[in-house]
């Protein structure tokens, strides 16, 4: 569990191309993650 002021672990995603974003690789970029509930979206 990641308290408030807690650097963000990095991690690795794929974006809606199927390309592969690590957060590590988005150093010193305003970052803004965006989750859709699943009841939202197929699957």
């Amino acid at each position: 569990m990641l308290n408030v002021g807690d650097k963000a672990p990095d991690f690795e995603v794929q974006d809606h191309l199927g390309n592969v974003v690590t957060l590590k690789g988005l150093a010193g970029k305003t970052v803004v993650l965006w989750f859709y509930p699943k009841a939202d979206t197929p699957g």
